[in-house]
């Protein structure tokens, strides 16, 4: 991205923003028409800003850059057939799809159909599955649909997505019939005016550059009326000698970030029409390079009947929470003439929202971003007995073992790319994370979410794979048990084989975790089989367990979803042979 500029070094007044959002929404159609996307009338009722839909088994698709204006000024945006965000492709289960990606950047680009089981080299991940697309090539992806359900594509190369490279993939069952009258897809993404590169510059310098949320003596005056003046002082120096914040949710917040709805502003208000009584399916992607969205559509519960594209039992919400990489489907029937679509960043600093209407023009009031929650000890240290299991906890030691869990550290977190360690991890999945606890509305948990039809296989796994998610807050490198992709080895499947894989998180931030090619299927506390998916949210101080079926001979990736994480070494290539 060939930014202008930079923000400058205080916070915008959040009037202001509010005022040049609305002027990049006003903005953007007059700098860059491209990006006033048509829809397809088979598959898109109206719906202002939504982007082109793709149909049918052969496509044309051409990365360049686009000129883009969000925030006042003008910046040049990757896209895909000049928008952003890129075309929506609709396939059919059992079809075999051609894919003609052009490269008219300056850079290798790349696209990684996330989420869909294919061969390798199809995958599209730069130096592991194929070489990248050159300035001026055309690579041909070719494979066979296998799965139904709500997808997304996105750029595998550098900080491309950040700048613009993602859209929704829809898959029609073989024989499926609509489950809706009305059809939309949401995608939910955030926007920097800034070079990326620039920004992981500043978070590698500082990594709190961008938290604004800091803990103030009203927080602590609070602490002394709920422990007491020892308990608090406790606390406060606990997070002090771990050089960590209870408020440090997100590395970067809506100081310079703008967050979107399928492209559009808050100002600029993406809508989506419906007739009362209708069944409106809303296809929600998180598509934020960096960025947790908490979503509900108040005065209207959802019924989740989709989680990464599969089917899962129903259960209805007020709200959930979405990580970068996750889908999750739902089902509404409004019946009043408006109703706003809210996604809060989950550090509280910002939002993205929608309207669903009866007609053009309409929006419904738009509610006040919550109050950021800070993180708990349990965030911390896991499962521990309360306030008074503080004095355990040490920093970058190993000095935490209470019982519970028996927990291994490989010798490789042991060093200065490894701050702090976990020795009781809590392993509940009814915990729908910090800003969602106890805030008086039904909120989805994975403990919600049900696969249909049970397992892949029955076979039990044949051996256990166990990793740590692992990172330095201060030096801002993340890791997998204390090796960057650059430091680590291959992790390899045996060809056939069906292996349980656990994920340890020993960081407080929560690490969205895809890994490519197979499914992963989690199991609840008790071992059972719970949902599949392809992105795993594993929460501070967590540990949770999968199943994969290796049967997708090659090499992949398996990653934090975070960009920034990513691009700072929370990678692993898995070699399946």
């Amino acid at each position: 991205m060939k930014a202008v500029g930079q923000r400058p070094l205080l916070p915008l007044n959040p009037s202001r923003r509010h005022f040049l959002q609305g002027l990049g929404a006003a903005a953007c159609g007059m700098a860059a028409p491209a990006l006033v996307c048509a829809r397809d009338a088979a598959h898109a009722p109206t719906a202002t800003g939504s982007a082109t839909v793709l149909s049918g088994s052969e496509f044309d698709l051409t990365i360049g850059e686009t000129a883009v204006n969000f925030n006042g000024a003008v910046r040049l945006a990757t896209t895909v057939n000049g928008m952003l965000p890129a075309p929506t492709l609709r396939w059919r289960q059992g079809d075999t799809v051609t894919l003609r990606v052009t490269n008219r950047l300056r850079e290798t680009t790349s696209i990684h159909w996330h989420g869909m089981i294919l061969p390798t080299q199809m995958d599209g991940v730069p130096g592991m599955s194929f070489n990248g697309i050159a300035p001026g090539e055309t690579y041909t992806y070719r494979f066979k649909v296998q799965q139904a359900g709500t997808y997304w594509y996105h750029s595998h190369s550098g900080f491309q997505e950040q700048t613009g490279l993602y859209g929704g993939i829809i898959i029609d069952p073989a024989g499926g019939k609509p489950r809706a009258e009305r059809d939309y897809m949401v995608l939910l993404s955030d926007w920097t005016d800034e070079d990326p590169m620039a920004l992981l510059a500043k978070l590698k310098m500082r990594s709190d550059y961008f938290n604004f949320n800091q803990p103030t003596v009203p927080d602590f005056l609070h602490d002394v009326g709920q422990y007491g003046m020892a308990a608090a002082l406790d606390k406060r120096r606990m997070w002090n000698q771990m050089r960590m914040s209870p408020t440090d949710l997100a590395d970067i917040s809506g100081y310079t970030y703008t967050y979107l709805m399928n492209g559009t502003t808050p100002v600029g208000n993406w809508t989506a029409l419906f007739s009362k009584g209708e069944r409106v399916r809303l296809r929600f992607i998180g598509a934020g390079a960096q960025s947790f969205f908490d979503v509900r559509i108040p005065g209207l519960q959802m019924t989740v009947v989709h989680a990464d594209g599969q089917d899962v039992e129903p259960v209805t919400v007020d709200e959930f929470r979405i990580a970068p990489g996750e889908t999750y489907d739902v089902l509404v029937t409004p019946q009043d003439d408006a109703y706003t679509i809210f996604a809060q960043s989950m550090d509280r600093s910002g939002y993205a929202r929608g309207t669903l209407a009866v007609r053009s023009g309409l929006d419904a009031p738009v509610p006040a971003l919550d109050a950021p929650q800070p993180l708990t000890m349990a965030d911390m240290m896991g499962d521990m007995g309360g306030m008074a299991g503080m004095e355990h906890m040490h920093h970058g030691d190993h000095a935490m073992a209470q019982g519970g869990v028996k927990v291994r550290h490989a010798r490789t977190e042991f060093g200065p790319g490894v701050d702090m360690r976990v020795d009781t991890p809590r392993t509940n999945l009814d915990d729908p994370g910090v800003g969602l606890r106890g805030n008086g509305r039904r909120v989805l948990t994975y403990a919600d979410l049900r696969t249909v039809g049970g397992p892949l296989e029955q076979r039990a796994p044949q051996r256990e794979l166990e990793l740590h998610l692992t990172g330095n807050m201060e030096r801002y490198t993340w890791s997998i048990d204390g090796l960057t992709l650059g430091q680590s080895t291959p992790i390899h499947f045996r060809h056939g084989e069906r292996l349980r894989v656990i994920l340890h998180n020993d960081t407080m931030m929560i690490h969205p975790m895809h890994l490519h090619g197979m499914w992963s299927e989690m199991e609840n506390p008790q071992g059972e089989f719970h949902n599949r998916r392809h992105t795993i949210s594993v929460q501070p101080a967590q540990r949770i367990c999968f199943q994969v079926h290796a049967d997708a001979l090659g090499r992949w990736a398996w990653h934090c979803h975070l960009a920034y994480h990513m691009d700072a070494g929370m990678f692993r290539e898995v070699v399946v042979a």
